[in-house]
């Protein structure tokens, strides 16, 4: 099966997603990337999802890349003896280390890393930043709030603390338990919540052991200011609007969005926004204008994926939120004024070999009569640097590493291909028209762009391009050995 888009897609399977039918729907709909949510569902059951989408894959003869997604420490208040309290605008609140039932005044709030960290005039939000206090006055267990913003707050609502950075792992029990049972289920992608320092990355990288790429969600304030760290470390980013929206003012996330996207295009990562990108699809069967218009902006900023939560997991039209957004992806990559955007965004950044190496074929491609760049990638760097520069043609990566072929998935532009290993360059070029011709990108009148390294099976060794006939037999008469 053959795509004709390069944004890829993403879709969260849950309760409306888990039989074989409608996964398999999923994926002939559009979906490129399942993501399981670890903080929804048990073990048994996240197994019986990745288990169907590997049959799938077998079934449909195409790679499908698995993204598991760790929960992250959850911050919550405690319990109110009525359940509920009404905040008033204005009024003092304290919240302390009391398990005590809460009141009108006050709440337990079981994080003595939060008391630690504050300071006064900290911003403390709750339920999603409905409720807004300030911090008057702090110890080490306790705060003394003024309401900023009153409202309900009842049982074990989630608390953000966005003004510090709070002494926290992003990983908690639950989350090393989760990472080890998806490594061990053999996901492609972990994408890692809470994160707020490099060093977060460096021990989920420590504890994957190369199992599983891993990919850090930007969803809090310390992680955009330290983005670059962040990135440096990470082998994808994940823009999730969600905790952004709340911790931050909402009208800073569309800008933040869009160096985002910037930054991780630039280091050649795999970038995904994700978060409320077709809400209203939850219930009904049409997105609103506002929605399409989000997911589109996403695509013409350049990001490589675009990412569906509820909407595929929980929602009532999982099969038609993927159309959609199949369809905006089509429409959007079919106008002019997006392949103006895309160029007018592509960095010169040369520094290596492999930068000239891919530089070069995407110049030559988009100059002749080139049907398609083929990239021949161990770890899948090549395929990356290609996408990087967003060429007209096709990109596809060929390798014989499962692991590697379903982690490009989610890259932009680029088309997978499993091929045998290869020991001479001559082969690989043969190997390139054969897989060029068979997923209908080529005619054997047809000429490609091929891209490797030599020696091969050695990584970060990009060093050769060549042009080459899709007829084996000119490749045979003219080829040395």
């Amino acid at each position: 099966m053959r795509r004709h888009r390069n944004v890829k897609i993403v879709a969260t399977l849950g309760p409306a997603s888990s039989d074989y039918a409608t996964i398999r729907a999923l994926f002939e709909a559009g979906a490129d990337v399942f993501r399981l949510n670890m903080s929804h569902g048990s073990h048994a059951d996240q197994k019986a999802r990745y288990d169907l989408i590997r049959q799938i894959e077998e079934d449909v003869g195409r790679p499908i890349a698995v993204l598991a997604d760790l929960q992250g420490p959850k911050l919550r208040v405690g319990t109110f003896a009525n359940g509920s309290e009404e905040l008033v605008e204005g009024a003092p609140f304290r919240f302390d280390l009391d398990p005590a039932e809460g009141s009108a005044s006050r709440v337990c709030l079981p994080h003595r890393e939060i008391f630690a960290a504050l300071e006064p005039g900290a911003s403390l939000l709750v339920n999603d930043g409905k409720i807004r206090l300030k911090v008057q006055a702090c110890g080490a267990d306790f705060a003394d709030c003024t309401v900023t913003t009153g409202g309900t707050i009842s049982n074990r609502k989630g608390v953000n603390v966005p003004d510090v950075v709070l002494p926290l792992a992003a990983l908690s029990d639950k989350d090393r338990a989760d990472l080890e049972f998806a490594c061990g289920l053999g996901v492609d992608w972990l994408a890692l919540s809470f994160v707020q320092r490099p060093e977060d990355v460096v021990e989920a990288r420590t504890l994957a052991k190369g199992r599983a790429a891993i990919l850090s969600k930007i969803e809090k304030p310390a992680a955009v200011k330290a983005y670059a760290e962040i990135l440096a470390v990470s082998d994808g980013i994940m823009v999730a609007r969600g905790d952004l929206g709340v911790e931050l003012p909402v009208h800073s996330v569309p800008p933040i969005q869009k160096r985002l996207v910037r930054g991780a295009r630039a280091a050649a990562k795999p970038v995904i926004v994700a978060t409320q990108m077709l809400e209203s699809m939850i219930e009904s069967p049409m997105p609103t204008r506002a929605e399409v218009s989000d997911v589109a902006t996403a695509i013409y900023e350049g990001a490589d994926a675009v990412m569906l939560s509820a909407e595929s997991a929980a929602g009532q039209y999982p099969v038609e939120a993927v159309a959609t957004m199949h369809n905006v992806a089509r429409s959007v990559e079919q106008d002019p004024t997006y392949r103006e955007v895309i160029e007018a965004s592509r960095r010169a950044n040369r520094q290596t070999v492999a930068d000239a190496i891919v530089s070069a074929a995407r110049e030559i491609a988009e100059t002749t009569d080139i049907k398609a760049i083929c990239c021949f990638s161990q770890s899948g760097t090549t395929a990356s640097l290609v996408a990087r520069e967003r060429p007209r043609v096709p990109i596809l990566a060929l390798t014989p590493l499962p692991a590697t072929i379903r982690r490009l998935c989610l890259t932009w532009g680029v088309h997978c291909v499993l091929t045998p290993a290869v020991d001479r360059f001559k082969m690989a070029v043969v190997s390139a028209v054969r897989a060029a011709r068979d997923h209908g990108f080529a005619t054997e009148t047809d000429q490609i762009v091929v891209t490797a390294g030599v020696p091969f099976n050695v990584k970060g060794t990009t060093n050769i391009l060549r042009v080459a006939p899709c007829n084996e037999r000119l490749i045979f008469n003219t080829d040395p050995e």
